[in-house]
């Protein structure tokens, strides 16, 4: 058929493009979700120790380190759609494996190469469909703010996660392999609505051969570094993500038996309603985001915002470590405090998610934008990388609460960095900078680079 024979794509509205992107990220949510009350139960269970756990986790951010390049190769050449796609697939066959390890006794090693593979699966996930959805966009010529849409994926985000860690916790009392399963299934659906309603609107994808995989590689490496290490406004964020990573796995994963030796009660089902909780807070925060933002500089205050979460953060998470050192005996009172301190950490987590997605997504071209995210991700993994094992043979030597505050002081860190981005911005303004998307050329002209920048 020849090209003028063929059906015009219908172009899509702003309305459709948001409603693919809420639909597919609440079931991908939901379905990664419902295990991550019970994770950690569920590989003690398997006859891990808390140590062991923590390496486990590692060989998934190791695994995301190794990984983020070459995935981000794939997103920005054969296309968004097709990464995501790839990562749902990857996840099934990982969470199967997950199962088979801890109910044939495979041990330590086979939950570890299952991790790595879990890390793939996300490292196609991150940044490719951040990307999909600013290209849309701009494609439907939105005039919004994408801190908006943003904060609607937050709520979804945190609305799937609200019902996929309740109810994988009420499985997980059942038997903790049961959420396993249903996550399995819930990624198979991800896969076909995703193959059903997404479409590449605003990027054009290109053949990715073999016998050019290298020189791709490289060209992405080099965007990344163009786009994102010498950025003077992005490269601080990078910064961030490998000081948070350092702590944020590990604290949210030490959580769940933490949770249970305060109460004094093995109760798995209190874990899974603590971790929605903690979604039905996240979504406060994301509701909150519209309102924080409407000052007088408008985006050019975010990284300050993000400052002062930083430090909120790092003052609650801290205390939750500290009720644990001082508080000996279990019972509802620590335990109930944890949670009040825990759910106000939400709360800025939920703030602070849209507000950094829509800051970095202005200064990073299309083209480029899949391969830059993949490369903040790639921080963060790093500092995951790090943190768990030292983390998590702290916690095993001494106790989680300890490593728990302990760990926490890192997230006082990012707060000089968001001030470094903060002022970066100023000078481009200052200067009669804009941001990318507001150039329409290409941004890599002139000296703009300040806005090159996850």
């Amino acid at each position: 058929m020849s090209d003028e024979a063929k059906p015009a794509e219908v172009p899509p509205s702003s309305r459709r493009v948001v409603a693919v992107y809420l639909t597919t990220s609440a079931i991908f949510t939901l379905a990664t979700s419902i295990i991550w009350g019970v994770n950690t139960l569920f590989l003690l269970g398997a006859g891990l120790s808390i140590f062991q756990v923590m390496l486990v986790n590692t060989a998934f951010t190791v695994g995301q380190i190794v990984f983020e390049v070459p995935t981000g190769v794939v997103a920005d050449t054969i296309g968004r759609r097709a990464s995501f796609l790839l990562a749902s697939a990857t996840l099934l066959v990982s969470t199967l494996w997950y199962v088979g390890a801890a109910r044939f006794g495979w041990g330590v090693w086979s939950f570890a190469g299952a991790s790595v593979l879990i890390g793939l699966g996300f490292t196609f996930q991150t940044g490719a469909v951040d990307a999909w959805l600013v290209d849309a966009l701009d494609h439907t010529g939105w005039s919004g703010s994408k801190d908006r849409v943003f904060g609607w994926g937050g709520a979804t985000f945190g609305a799937a996660m609200l019902v996929g860690t309740l109810a994988g916790g009420f499985l997980g009392q059942i038997d903790l392999q049961i959420p396993y399963v249903v996550r399995a299934v819930l990624l198979g659906v991800c896969f076909f609505a995703t193959l059903a309603m997404m479409r590449e609107w605003g990027f054009e994808p290109r053949p990715l051969k073999l016998s050019r995989f290298g020189e791709e590689t490289r060209t992405i490496m080099e965007a990344g570094t163009r786009y994102g290490w010498r950025s003077q406004v992005v490269r601080p964020l990078m910064f961030v993500s490998l000081a948070t990573g350092l702590f944020f796995i590990f604290g949210f994963y030490a959580l769940q038996p933490y949770l249970l030796q305060l109460l004094g009660r093995n109760l798995v089902w209190v874990v899974g309603v603590v971790t929605a909780a903690s979604s039905v807070a996240s979504i406060g925060g994301n509701s909150l985001v519209r309102r924080v933002m409407e000052t007088p500089r408008g985006k050019r205050s975010a990284p300050r915002v993000l400052a002062v979460c930083s430090g909120l953060q790092a003052v609650l998470l801290v205390a939750v470590g500290c009720i644990g050192l001082f508080m000996h005996k279990p019972g509802l009172l620590p335990f109930g405090i944890v949670v009040a301190l825990w759910l106000a950490f939400s709360v800025l987590m939920g703030v602070a998610g849209p507000v950094r997605q829509g800051f970095i997504n202005e200064h990073i071209p299309s083209k480029q934008r899949a391969t830059v995210l993949s490369l903040d991700s790639f921080f963060a993994d790093v500092g995951g990388s790090a943190g768990q094992p030292a983390l998590g043979y702290l916690a095993q030597v001494v106790s989680i609460p300890a490593a728990i505050a302990t760990g926490a002081l890192v997230l006082f860190v990012p707060i000089p960095l968001y001030l470094a981005a903060q002022r970066a911005v100023g000078r481009a303004f200052g200067g009669g900078g804009e941001r990318i998307e507001d150039r329409g050329a290409d941004p890599g002209a002139g000296d703009v680079p300040d806005h090159k920048g996850i």
